[in-house]
């Protein structure tokens, strides 16, 4: 455990501390860099004659015809990081480029833009990642500007197990398109394995830029050193970590006969605590830690026995060469389908039944496929004849998983805890599991796994600690704002905190029970509403205990608290309808006001949202 950095005591006037709490509140972590970096550059005589282009947030100098302007709109990282390999290959170029998150986009600009380039990543059934909410909103509404002199391309990063998938993409190529714009290439449309799509569609638009961007334009000088810690660790070269504990935290009863003994669940909740010493990964409450996982031996065994093909048999693909017994163990995807596969099944299979689903007018069957189907699933009830080298280039390529970290370091040091939802169920007259959370769920203290962060920075603790927060978390959902109430306590926030707990029963999955009645007692939580859907006749879910403190949510809205959601698409759905409720009630506003409501919040950064 390192020991805390030690901060000399301010040695600026009460008043100009209250100004600087004013200016960097609701800042994310690129704005917070370059200011620092702002600020050196002042303390040295050399005050920035504007706003130096640095990796991740950006705002040029030079006249937009004469600069490339790339805007990211991302949820769980893919499209930021795709954003800024773009910029950053413009750049090496020489050319001027600024890189900007979607809602740090002043969008009076676009009117004025000359070549924009737009990644942008679909969430669930259609939606835009929060941070392009407002964007997308604009460019949708009746406010947009023609825009007869702009240059543009879009990259949508999706799933294809989604039905809208890379919807929002489509949705911006379309309209941009429709207000005049010319479009410089089709739409990407990148499925899971992004860089398939997006490595032919980012040399394009290098090439657009070079023949767009005006020879003589040349990058604004950069002023400011940028001073972001970069981790050598990622998804491609994760950190190994140690297993110090991990024990399940649902499925015991608390009262009555069964109390302290583990029965017949139907939930099976794991606390994990890592390991991340010499490391030097650092990570905020909000962030998520990545998990590279290797899939289960049942999952690999029945994918070989639903193929007829033998584990040990030689594939090469991509230049490598492992037994199929590997591929599908450690670099292939096991449970998640796609329409790609789909369809290549369909053609080996030859089954009437999957070519009618796959048509467009079927398309609500055919998300229940995707809702319901494992791999195992769809080979066993359209089977076809395989080979292993066939089988391993349709599957794609495994892909990590991210869980919302539950613990703050400011408490437990070089360690990060995650709340894990093992997946098991009966369908299609056998048993499934979950991929990742089997995986989890299987190690013991001392065992290792690859890691890495993934930041989440529209996801943080307000950084004024006065304010108010309200959290709002069924189930694992809870996970982020254990390490929310560890960070709030450990920094001595005077902000309330109040949050809203859901789950099936209270005697087996009230996660984290005693932890959240010691808050309580310490004042580090202030409120807590819970809603425990099977306890009585009527089942009651988070969503109505909102309205039902509909009066009280308001009144703290108004004064400024920042408000969070986390856990599953359709909840945080159930949740977004009931706030919309609150404000119409108790803000006396109509429908279109509330959801104007709630999309000042987005942009202020007051309304943090989690998903999946």
């Amino acid at each position: 455990m390192t020991a805390a950095a030690i901060v000399p005591p301010s040695p600026l006037p009460e008043d100009r501390k209250v100004l600087l709490s004013r200016l960097v509140e609701g800042l994310d972590g690129n704005s917070l860099w370059w200011l620092s970096g702002f600020a050196a550059g002042l303390a040295q005589g050399n005050p920035p004659p504007s706003l130096a282009i640095i990796p991740g947030g950006q705002a040029a100098a030079p006249a937009p015809q004469s600069r490339l302007t790339v805007i990211y709109g991302s949820q769980t990282g893919n499209a930021r990081r795709a954003a800024e390999q773009l910029a950053a290959d413009v750049e090496a170029t020489g050319l001027p480029v600024r890189l900007l998150r979607a809602d740090a986009y002043p969008t009076r600009e676009l009117a004025t833009e000359r070549l924009l380039y737009i990644v942008i990543s679909t969430q669930g059934e259609g939606d835009p990642p929060d941070d392009a909410i407002g964007l997308v909103e604009f460019i949708a509404g009746k406010r947009a500007p023609k825009l007869p002199q702009l240059k543009y391309a879009v990259l949508g990063l999706g799933d294809s197990s989604y039905a809208e998938f890379c919807g929002i993409a489509r949705k911006l190529d379309t309209r941009l398109a429709e207000l005049g714009a010319t479009r410089l290439q089709p739409a990407g449309e990148a499925d899971l394995d992004i860089e398939t799509v997006a490595t032919p569609w980012r040399s394009q638009a290098l090439a657009d830029a070079r023949s767009n961007i005006s020879e003589a334009a040349s990058p604004a000088p950069s002023n400011v050193t940028p001073l972001r810690h970069a981790s050598t660790y990622s998804a491609q070269h994760p950190f190994t970590a140690e297993v110090l504990s991990r024990q399940v935290i649902s499925g015991r009863d608390f009262k009555g006969p069964a109390y302290t003994r583990y029965g017949v669940a139907d939930k099976w909740v794991h606390h994990l605590e890592l390991s991340l010493e010499g490391s030097g990964l650092h990570y905020e409450p909000g962030d998520a830690l990545g998990i590279v996982h290797r899939n289960p031996q049942a999952l690999v065994a029945s994918v070989l026995a639903a193929t007829g093909l033998n584990g040990d048999t030689e594939v090469t693909h991509d230049g490598h060469s492992r037994p199929l017994s590997l591929w599908l163990a450690e670099h292939r995807e096991l449970t998640r389908i796609s329409r790609p596969l789909l369809i290549n099944v369909g053609e080996r299979s030859a089954h009437a039944e999957l070519a009618r689903l796959l048509e467009p007018e079927h398309k609500a069957e055919l998300t229940r496929v995707f809702d319901d189907h494992q791999l195992v699933d769809v080979l066993r009830r359209w089977p076809a004849d395989w080979s292993a080298d066939a089988l391993v280039s349709t599957l794609r390529p495994a892909t990590h998983r991210l869980y919302s970290i539950a613990s703050s370091r400011k408490r437990v040091g070089e360690e990060v805890h995650l709340t894990v939802d093992e997946l098991r169920y009966d369908a299609h007259g056998s048993a499934h599991q979950g991929a990742a959370s089997s995986f989890l769920a299987a190690l013991e203290e001392g065992s290792q796994l690859p890691v890495f962060i993934e930041p989440n920075e529209r996801f943080r603790v307000p950084a004024d600690s006065s304010r108010d927060v309200i959290m709002i978390g069924p189930g694992t959902g809870v996970a982020p704002f254990r390490g929310f109430v560890q960070e709030r306590a450990e920094i001595g926030a005077t902000g309330r905190n109040w949050l809203f707990f859901g789950a099936r029963h209270f005697n087996s999955d009230f996660l984290y029970q005693t932890e959240w009645q010691d808050a309580l007692r310490r004042k580090e939580l202030h409120r807590l509403d819970l809603a425990f859907s099977r306890d009585q006749a009527d089942k009651v879910y988070v969503q109505q205990r909102l309205r039902t403190r509909g009066r009280d949510l308001y009144d703290w809205l108004q004064n400024g608290a920042h408000l969070y959601v986390c856990g599953a698409i359709s909840m945080g759905k159930d949740v977004h309808a009931a706030l919309l409720d609150v404000l119409r009630e108790h803000g006396g506003l109509d429908e279109d006001g509330a959801r104007d409501y709630l999309t000042q919040l987005h942009t202020e950064g007051r309304y943090g949202r989690d998903v999946y």
